[in-house]
């Protein structure tokens, strides 16, 4: 009898404790506060029991319908229920399995073009065509431009004040190549520094007319030229968004910190092209421009400028290297434009052997970053990714008469045997642990005016003669970095021919950093993608 009443008060409990649930469930469209406050409602039980079911299945154990029923839910509820789960089963929960990690990174590839051009000391004219020689390989995301010798290497240059007046011109039809199709050319835009030289003289209206056009093409200055470590790391986009959009409230930096970045971080683009000049220099002859597509504006950051003089007396600008340094995302990139000593006596690579060291050496780039722990690149090897381009000098080391015998054959890898930057490079003697993509061209240097021949061919001094060379390269420095095309433009406008490369670069794009405490976000520990579920005549002038 006692052991009846037992049986018969414990089957009453399991009901008392069954029929709480049914309970919860019949009273729709109402909220309830759990033990601990929380609210929490029908639909957020129900998932919950989805997730259960389905690691429960996922681990092998035998699920009862009985458990499904959860103690009394009604037929309708327990038919919503089973479709419900039916479909957690198709969604991709892989992510809730994995450990969590913090931050995350993520890889992005960038097309960076690279061109070097020794102008041979003469200024553009107006109907010069640069289209078809920047497009090589279609539109890409950074342009690097670098450019020997637009002014003569005269006195008045080298010793007075540069003339910045040829720096305008090239801006100008840079632009119109990047950002005008060439059946909406208009050449009014190219003309412009003609007008205002007409209307004003003396260096000063030279100056202002590149100081101008520089900032027509270009982007607010002083925002790229700061620090962005804070924007990046939050992974702010520079939109138009509520205070509280996105912020974690369990983060230890303000809406209004995040909101203040946001704001810093919209840069004002000042033409309306596809591509914006974030960056030009010039140091007498050696002239240095970079552009990127617009949208890339916001994530370019720790933008400086360094230049090393090596010619006259060892120190003067006819001679030497522009570098510019900035960080895409998360990366740093470093650009170096030079033109070395000259001359093809032996032992002149030597000379230019020391260039390069003297380059690598002194070129400082200033500190800019507010952040205590920041490591940005103050010297050229400590960046990323870095990618040198000029007018190098290197020679072969041949008689005119050997070189041009190779030539006419086209052998390549005869002429290459005798070249002196690979010679000296393979000796570790300069630019050692550098990388230059094989060469399949003729040398550039040095052409007969307006002319495919070569220069010696067209004199009778043998003391003026120069033996053909690759006078022109671009060589690049550390991973994460792969050429795609390394080729030379047929243009007859100087005595060398132009020479550009093609880079697919990666870029780390991770929110994952040291400033992370500072402003996080919701996104900001799994990607979007892994929260949310998934289906199972540059030739002729």
């Amino acid at each position: 009898m006692t052991k009846s009443r037992t049986a018969d008060e414990s089957v009453k409990d399991d009901k008392n404790k069954k029929s709480i649930l049914p309970r919860i469930f019949r009273r729709k469209g109402k909220n309830k506060r759990g033990p601990d406050g929380d609210i929490f409602a029908e639909k957020d039980i129900l998932f919950a029991f989805e997730i259960f079911f389905y690691f429960r299945k996922r681990s092998g154990e035998q699920v009862h319908v009985q458990e499904r029923s959860c103690g009394g839910i009604s037929d309708n509820k327990e038919k919503l229920f089973r479709n419900r789960s039916s479909r957690v089963g198709r969604l991709n929960l892989s992510v809730l399995e994995r450990p969590r990690i913090k931050g995350f990174d993520r890889v992005q590839e960038y097309r960076i073009f690279v061109g070097t051009w020794n102008v041979a000391g003469k200024s553009p004219n107006i109907g010069l065509n640069l289209q078809d020689f920047l497009q090589v390989g279609g539109y890409s995301d950074i342009y690097v431009l670098g450019f020997q010798e637009i002014v003569p290497l005269n006195a008045g240059n080298v010793l007075v004040m540069e003339d910045n007046e040829p720096a305008a011109k090239w801006l100008a039809l840079i632009s119109q190549a990047l950002n005008e199709p060439r059946d909406e050319v208009d050449d009014s835009n190219v003309s412009i520094y003609y007008k205002e030289s007409r209307s004003t003289s003396g260096l000063f209206s030279q100056k202002s007319s590149f100081k101008v056009l520089s900032k027509n093409y270009g982007v607010d200055n002083p925002l790229v030229k700061t620090c962005n470590c804070e924007v990046e790391a939050c992974g702010v986009r520079p939109r138009t968004r509520k205070p509280g959009e996105f912020v974690d409230s369990g983060g230890s930096g303000s809406e209004e910190e995040c909101y203040s970045m946001s704001r810093h971080a919209s840069y004002e683009v000042r033409n309306n092209g596809k591509y914006c000049l974030i960056a030009s220099k010039q140091m007498v002859g050696i002239f240095l421009a970079v552009w990127v597509r617009s949208e890339l504006v916001q994530h370019i950051g720790h933008l400086r400028m360094a230049s090393v003089g090596r010619g006259i007396m060892g120190c003067l600008g006819n001679k030497g290297c522009i570098a510019m340094s900035m960080s895409l995302h998360r990366t740093s990139f470093c650009f170096v434009c030079s033109h070395l000593t000259s001359g093809e006596k032996e032992g002149d690579e030597l000379k230019r052997n020391a260039d390069v060291a003297e380059i690598l050496k002194s070129t400082q780039f200033p500190t800019i970053c507010k952040t205590p722990d920041s490591q940005i690149p103050e010297k050229i090897l400590d960046h990323d990714r870095v990618i040198w381009l000029g007018d190098l000098n290197y020679r072969i080391s041949l008689s005119y008469h050997d070189a041009r015998t190779l030539l006419e054959v086209n052998d390549w890898d005869a002429l290459l045997d005798k070249d002196q930057l690979m010679t000296e490079r393979e000796a570790g003697r300069v630019f050692d642990g550098w990388k230059e993509g094989k060469i399949f061209f003729a040398p550039t240097y040095k052409y007969w005016h307006n002319s495919d021949a070569y220069a010696g061919e067209m004199t009778k001094s043998k003391r003026k003669r120069r033996t053909p060379a690759w006078c022109d390269r671009i060589l690049w420095y550390g991973n994460g970095i792969e050429q795609l095309q390394y080729i030379r433009g047929e243009s007859r406008f100087s005595d060398h021919r132009p020479v550009c490369a093609v880079f697919k670069a990666r870029v780390d794009n991770s929110n994952n950093g040291r400033h992370r405490k500072r402003c996080s976000s919701v996104g900001a520990g799994i990607p979007l993608d892994e929260v949310m579920p998934q289906r199972h005549s540059f030739y002729e002038y």
